[in-house]
């Protein structure tokens, strides 16, 4: 932690807040309250202001999640090009509802905002990786290969 705020003026040590929030999400696996309670000492913030931005963005899990982490793109391009279909058969496929993990802990499914791949949609992110251009033959592939 100590070494993300040397990269930060003294005055500015608030820029640090999201790049410490992504730390303290992959050592945990969720932002929880431990966590922001001690951002808000570490950056001399207010707990709520920490909050603001952990529930703004969609990126901050605020519960444990499996893991694999599936985040399909709700927005306008990809909601259009078929992410209601994609997003129902990966459900039915788990067995699990939006928002929700398996039993086993291999998967959460999320709806998430723009992931900036309008020109390949519809799209999903799991983990770090895009999977641009799907159709429910190439998630079958891809959920197989992760199982």
């Amino acid at each position: 932690m100590y070494l993300h705020l040397t990269k930060y003026p003294p005055d500015r040590k608030r820029s640090a807040l999201i790049p410490l929030l992504f730390v303290i999400q992959r050592e945990r696996g969720y932002v929880d309250n431990e966590g922001v309670n001690f951002l808000a000492r570490f950056l001399d913030l207010e707990v709520t202001d920490i909050w603001e931005t952990v529930t703004f963005y969609s990126m901050f899990n605020l519960r444990p999640v499996g893991k694999h982490h599936i985040q399909i793109c709700k927005t306008l391009s990809c909601r259009i090009i078929g992410e209601p279909k994609i997003t129902e058969h990966i459900c039915n496929r788990l067995g699990i509802h939006v928002g929700e993990t398996t039993d086993d802990e291999k998967f959460t499914v999320s709806l998430v905002e723009c992931l900036g791949s309008c020109g390949t949609a519809p799209m999903m992110q799991i983990g770090f990786d895009y999977h641009e251009d799907l159709t429910t033959e190439k998630v079958d592939k891809l959920l197989d290969s992760l199982s």
